[in-house]
């Protein structure tokens, strides 16, 4: 590969929040991830605007300015000034290039691309509901793309963006749920476009893998939040944290009693690029911290704990078409990490100071 100098400056990756720029720095000291494996390559991002998207390019940036890898990061982009307004200053540094375009179309870039994280998804459970073919077809058409431009490109890997959701809803009694489990998922409801979606484009991956000895991994993302995450943000995580901000009681539509397992956001990035770096090809890993496992009723209560001083309280409100919210059912999803600790991740942030520095960040950035 050319050599090249790369301009990092002094231009911090994350200088309007503090607490994510904390955790991108403290990345580079936990010495998880192995970002010598990047030094002097090209790392392909699509979906580089989202909440991970944008931390792992982030990160990278990073290792150059502190460990001097010298990665050159190319993020994809629908709209150039919303990627503008989420990087800011850092495209005057020489090792972030925007690249503009859709996944729904072929990619248009005629230099070398080393490595490709695949992040563009539809994100909204409303929207899964009122625009299920769409969500299908970026999903699966929007992956043919990135996979065939990684086929073209020989990259040396590949890392795809999954879901807990490709587990469905489980059977009541399957404990944690390792990489192996398959669940169920109605395909006749239209919520299920999401996670049949994924399903599917786990399947391309393997089968590019198997056919076209794409090296792709795939990392099974619990839900995952912290630093970063806009004030605006719909999800429940992220309205529970504006209520303690604003001082509002959390107003529950369902009776709470789904259980997930977490992940923080930073532990995350760890965790995908560990997965890009030393996972198996064809593999999924599950991404969540174990010991976050969790109802959404007694999450909320949590937060009502964890700011007294908002003094707010759990209330409940069931609409009569709640189906509309686009919401899963009731289930309780626990995911094992157990084969991604293998490769040497662990988590560092448990629940509640999870959910401090969730609100330190929002209030800090409205």
């Amino acid at each position: 590969m050319e050599n090249r100098l790369v301009k990092t400056d002094q231009i911090l990756e994350s200088p309007q929040d503090v607490v994510l720029q904390e955790d991108i720095e403290l990345l580079m000291k936990d010495g998880a991830v192995p970002f010598g494996l990047f030094k002097n390559k090209t790392v392909f991002v699509t979906g580089a605007t989202g909440l991970l998207g944008s931390q792992v390019v982030r990160a990278l940036l990073c290792s150059n300015r502190i460990l001097g890898t010298n990665c050159k990061i190319l993020a994809l982009v629908r709209s150039k000034q919303k990627a503008e307004k989420v990087f800011g200053r850092l495209l005057e540094r020489g090792d972030l290039q925007l690249v503009c375009g859709d996944i729904a179309h072929p990619v248009v870039y005629d230099g070398q691309a080393d490595y490709v994280i695949h992040g563009a998804s539809a994100t909204s459970s409303r929207y899964f509901v009122t625009n299920p073919v769409e969500t299908i077809m970026t999903a699966v058409n929007g992956t043919v793309n990135m996979l065939e431009f990684a086929k073209e490109k020989q990259v040396e890997g590949f890392l795809y963006l999954s879901s807990l959701e490709v587990y469905g809803t489980p059977a009541a009694d399957a404990g944690r749920i390792d990489e192996s489990y398959s669940g169920y998922i109605d395909p006749l409801q239209v919520r299920s476009s999401y996670s049949e979606g994924k399903r599917m484009v786990e399947c391309l991956c393997a089968s590019y893998a198997s056919e076209y000895q794409v090296p792709v991994k795939i990392a099974r993302l619990s839900q995952t939040f912290g630093p970063g995450v806009t004030y605006e943000d719909g999800r429940v995580f992220a309205e529970f944290a504006r209520c303690a901000l604003e001082k509002k009681n959390i107003v529950l539509h369902t009776k709470g009693q789904t259980v997930r397992s977490y992940c923080y956001t930073k532990d995350a990035v760890a965790a995908m690029l560990l997965i890009l770096a030393k996972g198996e090809s064809g593999a999924a890993y599950n991404v969540t911290n174990m010991d976050t496992k969790i109802s959404i009723a007694d999450m909320a209560q949590l937060v009502c704990d964890t700011f007294p001083q908002a003094g707010i309280h759990v209330t409940f409100d069931m609409p009569d078409d709640v189906a509309s919210f686009g919401y899963n059912p009731e289930m309780v999803i626990a995911l094992d990490s157990s084969k991604l600790q293998a490769l040497g991740w662990k988590p560092t942030v448990d629940l509640r100071e999870m959910f401090i520095r969730l609100a330190s960040s929002m209030g800090n950035n409205k």
